[in-house]
């Protein structure tokens, strides 16, 4: 199989290195890719946002498979524009990628199909933010209704920064706060079937202890041993299959990846937010304990033949990811900083810790900087303390000036597991 991947972050570093340990997989191509993917794949330049271009190089290479990454090339229709050339392609519609790229349509598409999640409203005005916050009372939860990277929302006690907040956005969703343990489920659909991949939790906050402001992730660690055992089942029936139903029925049936971001709260799970791809940091540990090869799996959501693939095998190993952010992360990240220590992680840490790139590029000889969140070290291990222990061994060996770390993803759960 041909496969062509796009996008250039560490979630696609983590489907490349999956694909390209597939026996399946006879060719793999990323665009525009980073330097670590460089290492699996052929790299293509190309504007991920232009369904054209990217259908365009799809037909050039004789791509038998995309996998669109990212969010944005999606609500964009870039999967659009690969189905209409005749290629099988891993990625929702532009209509059901609403689904993220909305949250006010995510929060109509739940209450039709009757998915618990937080009460809220939709604001445009002043007057409207505050009535609803006040509505609430704090901790106040104001989300962006467009796409922001991860990045656009607040959740504060403070009702002026709320407000602020709101005021930088065309249109918000304000709603009550969820207590609990957040997990993030991925599901894997072609409309109709669905298949749950294993739960996993992120590190959203920039510090230690959650403190500090939004990211886009920290860190990641699978499997959750606190959660329910039925956890999955529970989603599966009360969530993902829902919403594909629900979706379906409108017309805009879902294909691609799923996530449902969950809190688990004391009245039962409820939905955070959906996203229509594969989370980034949670997709590094998911696809480290996947062990059934990947690319069968992506095409047969994207050809609709999910129904007639075997149950997914799992590793019993646990796995945690550590990111390495730029200097200032999230506000305004240095670049173009060396980056050192990748041979060492390979060379001795390899092949139970590796290093998957986020923000990276290469400058001659060198690898050096190109984003905010730079690094994801993965490490897999029998529990989540041997797994840790890796993970931050390989992370002491990563050079790069400025750059800042969490020291404590999965800390908590490896000592109470």
């Amino acid at each position: 199989m041909n496969v062509l991947v796009i996008g250039s972050g560490a979630r696609e570093h983590a489907l490349c290195r999956s694909l390209s340990l597939d026996p399946a997989v006879t060719a793999l191509h990323c665009a525009p890719g980073n330097a670590g993917i460089a290492e699996v794949a052929e790299l293509h330049q190309v504007d991920a946002l232009d369904g054209a271009a990217v259908s365009a190089l799809a037909v050039g290479l004789g791509a038998e498979l995309v996998v669109v990454g990212p969010e944005a090339p999606l609500v964009a229709g870039v999967a659009d524009a690969v189905r209409e050339a005749g290629i099988p392609v891993f990625g929702p519609s532009k209509e059901a990628a609403q689904l993220e790229g909305s949250k006010a349509f995510a929060k109509e598409v739940m209450a039709a199909a009757g998915v618990p999640t937080a009460r809220s409203y939709v604001c445009t005005t002043a007057e409207g933010v505050a009535e609803a916050l006040d509505a609430f009372g704090a901790p106040y939860v104001v989300k962006d209704d467009g796409l922001a990277a991860g990045k656009g929302v607040v959740v504060t006690d403070d009702p002026e920064a709320a407000a602020a907040h709101a005021a930088g956005c065309d249109r918000v969703v304000i709603e009550e706060f969820l207590d609990g343990p957040e997990v993030s489920l991925f599901a894997i659909t072609d409309g109709v079937s669905v298949v749950p991949l294993q739960p996993a939790q992120d590190f959203k906050r920039a510090l230690d202890g959650d403190e500090g402001p939004n990211t886009g992730g920290m860190g990641a660690y699978s499997p959750l041993p606190w959660a329910d055992p039925k956890l999955v089942e529970e989603v599966m029936e009360t969530v993902l299959q829902p919403t594909v139903d629900e979706m379906r029925r409108r017309g805009t049936p879902f294909s691609g990846l799923l996530y449902a971001g969950l809190a688990i709260t004391g009245r039962g799970v409820r939905v955070i937010e959906f996203n229509a791809r594969f989370g980034d940091p949670e997709t590094q540990v998911v696809l480290a304990r996947l062990k059934t090869p990947l690319a069968g799996v992506l095409a047969a959501a994207a050809t609709g033949e999910l129904a007639d693939l075997p149950p997914l095998r799992w590793s019993a190993d646990a796995a945690v990811t550590v990111v390495i952010a730029s200097h200032d992360y999230p506000g305004d990240p240095r670049t173009g900083d060396p980056i050192t220590g990748l041979a060492e992680v390979a060379a001795e840490d390899a092949p139970h810790a590796y290093v998957l790139h986020a923000g990276t590029k290469r400058d001659g000889d060198a690898v050096v900087s190109a984003g905010g969140r730079v690094l994801s070290v993965t490490a897999t291990g029998a529990d989540l303390t041997e797994a840790r222990d890796r993970a931050y061994r390989a992370v002491a060996r990563i050079g790069l000036d400025g750059s800042q770390h969490r020291t404590d993803i999965a800390a908590k759960a490896a000592a109470d597991a």
